[in-house]
């Protein structure tokens, strides 16, 4: 099970924007397409008041909706 997740669909440029800076950093991640896993679009939209937010990713249990870069670095160091 990878420490990082990602929730998003393909068509949505702020998920490859993730994804890319994740592929660049050297992170291993697991991605999840909202758009064909209902159960996880459930998820993503418990965590973000009712909204599929894209992407939303889980940290080793820290939940970041929609983050910046500079967000993702800082949760991947604290979460380290």
């Amino acid at each position: 099970m990878a420490d990082v997740k990602v929730y998003g669909a393909d068509w949505c440029s702020m998920t490859k924007a993730a994804l890319a800076h994740l592929n660049q950093i050297g992170v291993e991640y697991e991605y999840i397409n909202i758009d064909r896993d209902r159960q996880a679009a459930k998820w993503v939209a418990s965590q973000n008041g009712g909204r599929e937010k894209k992407p939303t990713l889980n940290i080793r249990g820290l939940v970041l909706s929609e983050p910046t870069n500079a967000e993702i670095d800082a949760a991947l160091t604290e979460n380290g």
